[in-house]
């Protein structure tokens, strides 16, 4: 269970939001994770990222994206019953981040289902916002996941398969 008491798919109402904390963006980490993931220019050289279009060096939106993937996983998937994700219907950058931005996160559930073929699992989506320090939304994405139903408790709150007798001969 997470800070938010996020547990199973039942705990994830369709209109609940939940603030998944923040994160800083140094110019390090920009031209760091660049090197390694997007080399192109606005990313990994600060002289020719001044002369762009975004007149200094910004983050590749992948970065702001793992940024982001981390604090959803620290402070709004549930560890007990995260199933992974079969994609991302959407994501946009519409604003650049830059060196010094502090980020904050936040999760929306749009749409919660009980899955038709596999009923011990739900279906949620999710928009996911993340905002810079001047309140400007410099990504947001919206995002598919599966998530285990809570077991069901048989009367005396064991889970199904504990305590109970056994069926059958003897």
């Amino acid at each position: 269970m997470n800070d938010h008491g996020l547990a199973y798919f039942e705990d994830y109402q369709p209109g609940a939001s939940y603030e998944c904390g923040t994160v800083s963006l140094d110019e390090a980490s920009i031209i760091t994770f660049a090197k390694d993931f997007d080399p192109q220019p606005m990313h990994v050289d600060p002289a020719a990222a001044a002369a762009s279009p975004f007149g200094g060096l910004i983050a590749s939106g992948w970065h702001t994206a793992a940024v982001v993937m981390r604090l959803l996983v620290q402070n709004y998937l549930s560890i007990e019953a995260s199933l992974g994700s079969p994609g991302i219907d959407e994501i946009r950058w519409p604003y650049p981040v830059r060196p010094g931005d502090t980020l904050r996160v936040r999760a929306t559930v749009l749409e919660a289902r009980r899955s038709l073929s596999k009923p011990d699992r739900g279906i949620i989506k999710t928009l996911i916002e993340a905002v810079n320090d001047d309140g400007r939304t410099v990504m947001r994405a919206t995002a598919i996941n599966f998530m285990l139903v809570r077991p069901e408790q048989d009367t005396r709150g064991c889970p199904p398969s504990v305590g109970r007798p056994k069926r059958g001969g003897g």
